[in-house]
């Protein structure tokens, strides 16, 4: 009896533990936060700003890994090979779903959970600053002085700048060659350089240049600030284009656990809060917002459809 009572102790204090253990606090491990650029591009500076303000509301350890090739596809194709855990998620672009919606990957967005939204940041046309080539009426005249040879710079053939570059070209009803970096600093450099006329990008990217000015942005109304003399499109005679963005935000492999997904959740909402960061996305000319996973998907959803009819207008997709 007294040997049958210790067999049934133990039994009970093994089911204990591995129900412990299954049901263990999330995280309890390192998470690695993939971004898809090289170190020192803007989803990669965002990343390593959201790592350290995270730090002030979570005792989780992160890693950041840099992953890059193929705009993004790479990054995405290692989430997907992953597990379902929750300790590795990757920081997103609008751009990656241009980049999916355009490349031969099999690769879906509904395949994906896109767990929140956190920045919204309106496109802008990047010129030199003291070159023949500044503001907008000289971007279209030179272009129509080229007849289809002035060149645009910018990351990612397929992606958002790229698509943004095609559709500023309609509007405008003129036509440009899009010259494709691995990545936005390189295409910077490259107008820096005189290799381009035009860079396609955002109101930060001129941050800490001052060899590049904002020659037009994509806005409803002017920016304040730094930004206040920039002109938007339709202040520049273009209709239709006061709403293009770049949003930047976070994904995971889809099926992570419940218990995850609040962790995150959770996270992202004191950081979208926190004045620091707050700070930092508005010093760049972008505004700071908080789109939970079920409005951040539909978001992705229509992304995806509307690069998919531009580029099949466009003649770039059959």
């Amino acid at each position: 009896m007294k040997k049958t009572c210790i067999t049934l102790i133990v039994a009970i204090t093994v089911i204990a533990v591995s129900a412990g253990a299954a049901i263990a606090k999330f995280p309890s491990k390192p998470i690695k936060l993939i971004v898809y650029t090289k170190p020192g591009g803007a989803i990669d500076v965002f990343s390593r700003k959201f790592e350290a303000i995270a730090k002030k509301y979570t005792d989780a350890t992160f890693l950041v890994i840099n992953k890059t090739g193929a705009g993004g596809v790479v990054a995405i194709k290692d989430i997907m090979a992953s597990r379902a855990d929750g300790y590795k998620f990757m920081a997103v672009t609008r751009s990656n779903v241009g980049k999916i919606v355009s490349s031969k990957s099999d690769i879906k967005t509904s395949d994906l959970s896109w767990l929140a939204m956190m920045v919204s940041d309106p496109e802008a046309i990047i010129t030199r600053n003291n070159s023949d080539v500044e503001t907008w009426e000289q971007i279209v005249a030179d272009a129509k002085a080229k007849n289809g040879k002035q060149l645009w710079v910018g990351p990612a053939k397929g992606g958002n700048d790229h698509i943004m570059a095609m559709k500023t070209w309609k509007a405008a009803g003129i036509t440009a060659k899009w010259i494709p970096y691995k990545s936005g600093g390189k295409a910077m450099a490259a107008l820096m350089g005189g290799h381009g006329v035009v860079y396609v990008g955002n109101p930060q990217d001129v941050l800490g240049r001052p060899d590049l000015k904002v020659a037009v942005i994509s806005a409803p109304k002017r920016l304040s600030g730094k930004y206040a003399d920039v002109p938007t499109f339709k202040e520049v005679g273009i209709s239709g284009m006061d709403s293009e963005i770049m949003w930047r935000g976070f994904m995971v492999k889809k099926g992570v656990p419940a218990e995850a997904l609040a962790f995150y959740e959770d996270l992202f909402e004191k950081v979208s809060k926190d004045s620091a960061w707050q700070a930092y996305i508005k010093k760049g000319g972008a505004n700071p917002v908080y789109y939970k996973k079920d409005k951040f998907s539909e978001i992705v959803k229509k992304d995806a459809v509307v690069f998919t009819a531009t580029l099949k207008d466009l003649g770039i997709m059959k």
